[in-house]
């Protein structure tokens, strides 16, 4: 169990110098929020293809990555990372894919870790930060929404079920982006009935074309 620290929603906003609309600027929640089967009420993507949608509907970043990033040098304090939620004690670490959380009177279910891109970058004004995130594995993750339901910052998420307890979302970042090749483990990642389709089909890809697909778009998209 973990109490949510704060709740956060973003509105469309120019983003970066090419002025890309985006949600990643959230701001704190007051009260009860509804939570629908495509996020948090009020909460908007500006690039609905790789962003948002049912797999995707809940972005949840430790609080415990803060310090982290300022011993690295990076200073920041949530929702920095776009976060809709934020908590202290859960980390990739100690979440699984397919981990059911009850929050509020909303149901829960870890998705999917997420693919840090270089809207990351235009948010921290670094042409590394997408890739630093990638490395460091403090990728936060994603929920989809069970049970559509409402909560409020100061609700706890309960651990219900853990149904994939050898398959932690650290485990999984250090598969795709360091082990890369380990093809056997990519099948065993790939047949996981609760992780989100399309990183299951990344898996497939890699596994028929034995090659790493290309970051370079993903982490360094230019910006100009």
């Amino acid at each position: 169990m973990a109490v949510v620290e704060a709740l956060f929603i973003g509105e469309l906003a120019p983003l970066g110098p090419r002025q890309v609309p985006s949600g990643i600027a959230k701001k704190p929640v007051c009260g009860q929020i509804a939570i629908t089967a495509t996020g948090l009420q009020g909460d908007n993507q500006g690039d609905t293809r790789h962003h948002g949608g049912p797999e995707k509907a809940v972005h949840h970043y430790p609080a415990d990555h803060y310090a982290a990033w300022s011993e690295d040098g990076i200073v920041a304090n949530a929702p920095a990372f776009g976060e809709n939620i934020t908590t202290l004690g859960l980390s990739e670490a100690n979440v699984c894919i397919g981990d059911v959380y009850r929050f509020g009177s909303a149901l829960l279910q870890v998705s999917q870790g997420r693919q840090p891109c270089w809207r990351l970058n235009a948010r921290f004004d670094r042409s590394d930060m997408a890739l630093r995130v990638q490395k460091s594995g403090r990728t936060g993750w994603y929920y989809r929404v069970l049970e559509e339901g409402h909560a409020a910052a100061g609700d706890s998420l309960v651990l219900l079920e853990r149904p994939q307890p050898c398959w932690s979302l650290e485990r999984i970042i250090e598969l795709l982006y360091t082990r890369t090749m380990d093809f056997d483990s990519l099948r065993d990642l790939a047949s996981l009935p609760e992780l989100a389709s399309s990183w299951c089909e990344l898996a497939e890809r890699r596994i028929a074309s034995r090659k790493v697909e290309d970051w370079n778009r993903r982490l360094h998209d230019s910006q100009t």
